[in-house]
């Protein structure tokens, strides 16, 4: 199978415009395409997950991805999904944090040999004279066509502020800029860019003609896949320091049941053949699947042998064991009377609920486990020793867990 047809297959294309050239722009190796990355943060999360394996899919069939940064868009903020403006960073913030993105793509993407690009968009951005910007792009977008786009409508009900709604035109001015420089004719992006996205397409047929090239597909599900990094305590980080290994692992491992297969289909580099056949299994194989699509995601993005130690500690946690790797806290002296710490303590020290009146209704309601053994009395009370050496695995329901550990 050719890859254009495997990303069809994979479920990862929406809406093209054109495409029986981007087939065979693609299937030949003759692309030379773009995705962008806002650097809100110093760490990629799982949000970026689908466009990065996208970028590798295609290069691995020999198109040439190029990773723009958006250290000048990042400037505005992408209006884009969000019910407020953006705090805005110092330009050395955005540096950081682009030089922190290179290295996580660098997992994805092979830069060498001219095989891959990164530019970061602020290299003609923020020299640009505001008024020949507007004369050379501004003149050819219509404000009514603009203000009609799915990227500003929900912003437009709480307010819209001029500064945010230049972002199209800077993102379309960025593919007019890299066609020119250097040849790229096709840009991906997630379902909720796609006005955007034919804003640049536009501009470059405007400025160059109908016969220049410039394609456009959009992600399928990608906003889904942003929804995807963010969990009830904020994003899902491709950065160690941020997530660890053990953490990534389980959040794939707890994804739901009905989400699973698409997850593997999407985002691993698993044979379409032995996804299909995964897609028959019912019941606890699905639990097989969560396992298979943590370890392959987690080998990704963190390497073959932490996704190993990740799995081990997930599989000594479900069985009741002492897992390695996974998330510690420890407790001080001034959580212990005369050497024991009561279960209450435990919980809200290790900040796995808020309060103590939140930590009494998860013990009577049933949903707190010590080592695998489930704690009902709010008064149960553990030793110091218990905590020393390796400690003790504290659960709250079945995807909050901490290894509670006393340091002589």
């Amino acid at each position: 199978m050719k890859v254009f047809e495997e990303l069809k297959a994979r479920g990862l294309l929406a809406q093209l415009t054109d495409e029986e050239e981007i087939r065979e722009l693609v299937n030949n190796g003759k692309a030379t395409f773009y995705i962008g990355f806002d650097p809100t943060a110093d760490s990629l999360h799982v949000g970026h997950f689908m466009a990065l394996c996208l970028m590798k899919r295609l290069q691995m069939a020999g198109n040439k991805p190029i990773a723009l940064i958006g250290g000048g868009t990042g400037m505005i903020g992408d209006p884009s999904g969000k019910s407020d403006m953006r705090t805005m960073m110092t330009p050395e913030e955005i540096q950081h944090n682009c030089d922190c993105f290179k290295k996580q793509m660098s997992r994805f993407i092979d830069f060498s040999e001219g095989k891959a690009m990164l530019v970061n968009n602020a290299d003609w951005l923020m020299g640009l004279n505001y008024v020949e910007m507007l004369r050379e792009v501004g003149a050819h977008f219509s404000v009514n066509r603009m203000l009609t786009a799915e990227c500003y409508k929900q912003r437009m009900e709480k307010g819209l502020s001029f500064l945010e709604f230049n972002y199209m035109i800077m993102q379309s001015y960025d593919f007019y800029v890299l066609y020119q420089k250097y040849g790229c004719n096709m840009q991906f992006g997630g379902d909720d860019q796609w006005s955007n996205m034919l804003g640049g397409t536009e501009l470059i047929r405007r400025k160059l003609g109908k016969d220049a090239y410039a394609m456009t597909i959009t992600l399928l599900l990608n906003s889904e896949g942003n929804k995807m990094g963010k969990t009830q305590k904020g994003a899902v980080w491709l950065d160690p320091n941020k997530t660890s290994p053990f953490e990534f692992f389980q959040y794939w491992r707890n994804v739901a049941d009905a989400d699973v297969l698409k997850c593997i289909r999407m985002l691993t580099f698993l044979p379409l053949e032995q996804i299909d056949e995964m897609e028959k299994w019912e019941g606890n194989e699905l639990n097989k699947a969560k396992e298979i699509l943590a370890f392959e995601l987690t080998k990704l993005v963190h390497g073959e042998e932490e996704a190993g130690r990740a799995m081990e500690s997930a599989r000594a946690l479900f069985t009741g064991g002492n897992a390695a790797d996974m998330p510690t806290a420890e407790m001080t002296e001034e959580n212990f009377r005369e050497d024991k710490i009561d279960i209450l303590t435990m919980l809200t020290a290790s900040g796995l609920v808020a309060s103590r009146s939140e930590a009494r209704r998860a013990v009577e309601q049933g949903g707190v486990t010590v080592d695998g053994e489930k704690v009902t009395d709010t008064r149960a009370v553990f030793e110091k020793e218990q905590l020393t050496g390796d400690g003790i695995v504290l659960k709250r329901g079945k995807k909050n867990f901490k290894k509670i550990i006393y340091k002589v």
